[in-house]
């Protein structure tokens, strides 16, 4: 059965910084894209970045573009989100997700991915 379990998220000071994680388990990650998404209170979900699978291709949204980075180890089947410089508009449940029938080739949509993780909650705030 496949899985994505998400980990690193928390409370974070303005400014500061965060690393978030997601593991897959159940299927295997070197063959699909890999997208971050987020979703704050009472707002749509929204793609935060993305990856392909050789990790050539990256693409973020305009409003994470410089603060974020995306990686992956296809190895350990991971991906990652590395979050500076946040800000309080950052806060939201953050997303992993998977698919094979997709190109990154522009900020992920949440209708594209079929494997889904559970969530995480991100708080920016002092």
């Amino acid at each position: 059965q496949a899985r994505l379990v998400e980990s690193g998220g928390g409370l974070v000071q303005p400014g500061g910084s965060l690393r978030l994680s997601c593991t897959a388990s159940g299927i295997t990650m070197d063959d699909k894209v890999m997208a971050w998404f987020r979703q704050a209170p009472g707002k749509k979900r929204e793609g935060v970045s993305c990856i392909n699978a050789d990790s050539w291709n990256t693409r973020y949204a305009d409003s994470v573009n410089g603060r974020f980075t995306i990686s992956r180890d296809n190895a350990k089947n991971t991906v990652y989100l590395e979050m500076n410089s946040v800000k309080p508009e950052d806060t939201g449940v953050y997303y992993c997700a998977a698919e094979r029938l997709v190109v990154c080739s522009d900020v992920p949509r949440p209708s594209e991915y079929d494997y889904w993780g559970q969530g995480i909650q991100v708080t920016v705030s002092s």
